[in-house]
């Protein structure tokens, strides 16, 4: 039975390898073999300091730790630019128990907004151009949470841009 199994599995291993362009992580890069991922700039009316460059360097290493894909400047195969939109914190009001009283917020929103222009030169109609916007919630004041909630929204867009421009979603 184990000596059956091991000849139907080491062939269908090969035939994975050998196709090159399919990831276990759902992600299908095709024959590209270069991408480009300009700095996205920080334009929202809420600037955060580090925040062009930690999201363009988490997009930068999602795509290197996923893929196959040189990461280069200047002419590739694919091109990942765009801009940070939107850097917004807002309560989260939830109803009070007793409808006389005021709404209370136990809870604030952060939320990022990245417009992103993705080209594919080898095949123009993968290209797209849209934003993306993810949100974490949090108590307190953000001050020591913001670094780790950047992190983390980061995390989900970078995701999303991803497997927007790799499995097709």
């Amino acid at each position: 039975m184990n000596k059956n199994v091991l000849l139907l599995f080491v062939p269908l291993l090969f035939l994975i390898s050998s196709c090159g362009v399919y990831s276990l992580n759902g992600g299908s890069v095709g024959s590209l073999k270069t991408v480009n991922v300009m700095f996205f700039e920080n334009v929202a009316p809420l600037v955060v300091n580090n925040l062009s460059q930690s999201f363009t360097q988490a997009l930068q290493d999602r795509i290197r730790n996923q893929t196959r894909l040189s990461t280069v400047r200047g002419d590739a195969d694919a091109t990942f630019e765009g801009r940070i939109t939107g850097y917004t914190i807002a309560p989260t009001v939830l109803p009070a128990a007793n409808s006389s009283t005021a709404p209370i917020a136990n809870t604030n929103r952060l939320t990022i907004t990245v417009s992103v222009k993705y080209t594919n030169s080898l095949d123009p109609k993968l290209s797209f151009e849209q934003s993306f916007s993810r949100y974490q919630d949090y108590q307190g004041d953000i001050g020591t949470k913001e670094q780790t909630l950047i992190q983390a929204i980061n995390v989900q867009l970078t995701e999303d841009i991803f497997n927007k421009a790799f499995a097709n979603w």
